[in-house]
């Protein structure tokens, strides 16, 4: 059985295991997940999460084991602060990722490996064991499922995304093959998150991830204490392969090789997430990475700019919202993503917030740089590229060629980009990774996440005590 192989590797794997690269990857993961965090949790989907979560509880947040919300003062149970702290990670679209899994990774991972370590002042070197298997569970099993899973509407993070936060959840919470397997099975059964909250303007897209890392833990917790789920949740008759990834009714479980998949299990995936520097979906970075390359030819002058086409592969092409209502639809809009890096230029959450301020979303702005991003959008074609739709998901393609009028240069510009900065391709450095964290978070002292670079020789309770400084 795959899950039974799963379990075992899961239950079975050490730190004295990783390698230095693993150790090293995971730790800058941390680092970014806790920056994207701490701003998150300022957002409106997670103030009310935190909210409703009080207002369930009657107030009472002071359980048994407790466990923080990240930037908060606040300590509560670890369903509440592993759901928060998932809705808070994910609620700015700058949270890591993998190309070909389609998932995001570090936001379920950490807000189940910080409640649960945290909770039962576990080690530096337990938190990095659970932390490493979820990144080599996850990566693996949504390769395995995509990109088909994610093209009849699902999201891989709430989905995919809750088998994760189980296995993050079985590791530390020390179950065994038999316990492990079950937790699998109820997470599958579990499993959700559609794409149309995505692409839909609402906050349902971070409550996938909340609702991933709570359910996670509740499945470990379960059959931890004998609750059983199905064995066959994954590639059964009536499992996830069979319902949420093939298109029709053919379904031949060989089509998948998972024994071939198994043989892969354990070797080093997690160098190939990648990072992000622009709060919107990642599949807009390189449509913004290329016309980032334009501008430093045009520079400021955008207006001269007569029309807009970009070239990309479907998946992107199909985030075409021209008329974003709220700042959930404008991270998901590609050409306003790409009208706001040609005007303001490297784009940051706090430009955004900005350009809302001034009128972005409005039907009316005195701002001169508001009304140009509009002016753009509106002369921008996007076009699905049959080249380049045959690239993806190896690689996220997209060519931006920029018409210019005839009082400048009156020429055409155009770039491509393959592979968006962040990935393991196209790195970030470490430092790229503290500057992004000082620009979310420029109160926090920095000094603080130096604790990170020894995480080994400390408990999770100090290390979050100094980190949630």
């Amino acid at each position: 059985m795959f899950l039974q192989n799963i379990s075992k590797f899961i239950s079975n794997y050490r730190y004295e295991q990783a390698t230095v690269e693993s150790v090293t990857t995971v730790k800058a993961a941390f680092l970014d997940f806790l920056g994207v965090t701490y701003r998150g949790v300022g957002e409106p989907a997670s103030q009310i999460a935190c909210n409703t979560i009080n207002e369930i509880f009657h107030g009472n947040l002071n359980l048994n084991l407790k466990a923080s919300v990240i930037g908060t003062n606040i300590k509560t149970g670890i369903l509440n602060a592993g759901l928060i702290n998932g809705i808070s990670a994910h609620a700015m679209e700058l949270d890591d990722g993998h190309r070909g899994a389609q998932i995001h990774l570090g936001s379920v991972i950490f807000p189940t490996a910080l409640a649960i370590a945290e909770a039962y002042d576990l080690t530096g070197k337990e938190f990095l064991e659970g932390v490493i298997v979820g990144y080599e569970v996850g990566i693996l099993l949504g390769q395995i499922v995509n990109p088909e899973h994610r093209n009849k509407g699902f999201h891989t993070t709430g989905t995919v995304g809750t088998f994760i936060t189980g296995a993050v959840a079985s590791k530390l919470l020390k179950l065994d093959d038999g316990q492990v397997l079950n937790a699998l099975g109820l997470c599958g059964t579990q499993a959700a998150g559609l794409l149309e909250s995505d692409h839909g303007g609402s906050m349902g897209k971070p409550l996938h991830v909340g609702k991933a890392v709570y359910n996670g833990i509740l499945s470990a917790y379960l059959a931890r204490n004998g609750f059983t789920g199905s064995i066959t949740i994954f590639e059964g008759n009536e499992g996830f392969l069979k319902t949420m990834v093939v298109d029709g009714e053919e379904y031949n479980i060989d089509d998948f090789s998972l024994e071939n998949v198994l043989k892969d299990i354990g070797k080093v995936r997690v160098r190939d997430i990648y990072f992000k520097k622009y709060p919107f979906c990642r599949h807009l970075h390189s449509s913004i990475d290329t016309a980032l390359k334009l501008k430093s030819s045009i520079g400021e002058e955008y207006d001269h700019i007569q029309n807009v086409a970009i070239k990309t592969y479907s998946v992107a092409a199909d985030h075409n919202n021209y008329n974003p209502k709220n700042i959930e639809e404008l991270r998901q809009s590609l050409p306003y993503a790409v009208a706001i890096a040609l005007v303001v230029g490297e784009v940051s959450a706090d430009d955004v917030n900005q350009l809302i301020e001034y009128g972005l979303l409005d039907n009316y702005s005195t701002v001169d740089k508001v009304n140009s991003i509009k002016n753009l959008v509106d002369h921008m074609v996007i076009v699905c590229d049959d080249k380049l739709n045959e690239l993806y998901p190896d690689k996220r393609p997209s060519n931006v060629i920029i018409k210019l009028d005839s009082t400048f240069r009156n020429g055409v510009f155009q770039n491509i980009t393959f592979i968006p900065k962040g990935d393991f391709e196209n790195p970030f450095q470490l430092r790229e990774l503290v500057d992004k964290f000082k620009g979310l978070n420029p109160q926090y002292d920095i000094k603080n996440l130096t604790v990170i670079d020894s995480l080994e020789d400390y408990t999770m309770k100090y290390v979050v005590q100094k980190l949630n400084r």
